[in-house]
């Protein structure tokens, strides 16, 4: 059974005023908050509390991979589909009484850590994050699923997908810098205690978040094991058609160059004589406040123009920012002229992979049935980001082969082939502008 084709007229969502009059935008703020803040306390900011507590640099480089969860988390999102949260399920529905669960159990975990000493007891810090990062990758799968559910058809996902990463992204903000300043102030153990307790802000979402209709209808019977975490792979596969390989394809190779790239930045920076605290201004701070104008740009412009044409712009933007870099890498360095063109080419590569980021994000959801909606959502996040995260690992040796320049331009140049598939998938499946994929196959 191929794709479903519809071919009505995408209606064109208002972003702004969405806030105030669809009750789905709010909760979508608040839950994308709290999904934005698990991933940065089990990684980048923990290792931070690491090196201050004195622990070795190799062990800390070890504790990078606690984030695996968030790469394999297809694994267990069939469960999150076909199954209900025991008691609370049959209150808030499958969808939020998981929500709640996932919440709950972040909350829970980020107070143990809280309580460990990673200086005098690793062990104790490595066994609750590696349960956070179970937890907060089941939080992103929940909340996926209850977003992909939430709207249908899947041509309107643009403006609340556009909102989640808004609030996501000020969960990523709260938990790097935020929870650093506390960490100056009250120590890692208040900090780790007020990021716990913002996770609040979770659970106040759920409990206002419309109640999808999927939720309402009769559950179908449990499969066996072997079944539940292939039929929707199956599904997916199924509804694709004869494009299934050419779409898969393009999902794997959207994000790639930006993954390779994305790994060297931050020491092309260094090179570059940036001190910490220009790094942690510009990437933090002003890129915060870009990136949202990109999430702004493509909630706003996919129900314009279409989903495919805004697919083809995404990874031609994406790839082609990397330039930019390659520019500073040619003609950066120490000075203040020199700082203008450090924060041209963050404020460039950030705006075009915001923008990015949403427009894959809304393509993928449309890729996603309602019955399958975690688990396929969940598998086509670890397909994007899985062979972009093994290349960038072989970054460092090329860097030594072409230098800095040339490492850029060539990463820009990968994303040809990506457009020219996204090109291929347009025109092949025959989406018009006004016409996405109908990802409805689960009922």
């Amino acid at each position: 059974m191929q794709a479903t084709i519809v071919s009505t007229d995408a209606e064109r969502i208002p972003f702004w005023s969405a806030l105030f009059t669809d009750r789905r935008i709010a909760p979508a703020l608040g839950l994308g908050f709290t999904s934005g803040m698990p991933f940065l306390l089990t990684y980048s900011t923990q290792s931070a509390w690491l090196t201050d507590a004195g622990v070795p640099l190799a062990t800390i480089g070890l504790l990078s991979e606690l984030t695996l969860a968030y790469k394999f988390k297809f694994v267990w999102a069939p469960f999150l589909d076909q199954y209900d949260p025991p008691l609370i399920g049959r209150v808030l529905g499958r969808r939020r009484g998981w929500l709640i669960v996932a919440i709950l159990a972040v909350m829970t975990l980020l107070a143990g850590i809280a309580f460990g000493d990673p200086g005098h007891w690793i062990w104790w810090t490595v066994g609750f994050s590696l349960a956070l990062g179970i937890a907060g990758a089941t939080l992103d799968l929940v909340l996926d699923g209850w977003r992909i559910t939430s709207v249908r058809p899947p041509e309107k996902q643009a403006v609340l997908s556009s909102w989640t990463e808004i609030g996501w992204r000020i969960g990523n903000l709260a938990a790097g810098a935020g929870a650093l300043y506390l960490a100056d102030h009250v120590g890692w153990k208040g900090a780790y205690l007020c990021m716990a307790a913002l996770m609040l802000i979770g659970i106040v979402a759920t409990l206002f978040a419309p109640e999808p209709p999927s939720d309402i209808e009769p559950h179908k019977p449990h499969a066996g094991f072997v079944e539940t975490i292939w039929a929707p792979i199956q599904e997916l596969l199924r509804r694709l058609g004869p494009m299934a390989v050419a779409i898969l394809l393009l999902v794997a190779g959207f994000r790639m160059p930006g993954y390779i790239s994305n790994a060297m930045a931050v020491p092309l920076f260094k090179h570059q004589g940036f001190t910490n605290t220009d790094i942690a201004t510009v990437t933090k701070v002003f890129g915060f406040w870009i990136a949202l104008g990109g999430t702004f740009m493509a909630g706003w412009l996919i129900p314009r123009i279409g989903m495919m044409a805004s697919l083809l712009i995404g990874t031609v933007a994406g790839s082609a920012s990397h330039l930019a870099l390659a520019l500073l890498a040619a003609h950066g360095g120490d000075g203040g002229k020199a700082f203008w063109t450090f924060a041209l080419a963050v404020g460039v590569e950030g705006f075009a992979y915001a923008f990015a980021s949403i427009v894959l994000i809304t393509y993928m959801s449309t890729l996603a049935s309602v019955e399958h909606a975690a688990s396929q959502f969940g598998l086509l996040t670890s397909l994007c980001a899985f062979p972009g995260s093994i290349l960038a690992g072989f970054s460092g040796f090329a860097i030594e082969h072409t230098g800095f320049v040339w490492f850029f331009i060539w990463t820009s140049l990968i994303g040809i082939p990506v457009a020219m598939l996204a090109f291929f998938v347009w025109y092949r499946v025959g989406i018009s502008d006004e016409a996405p994929i109908q990802a409805g196959g689960g009922h």
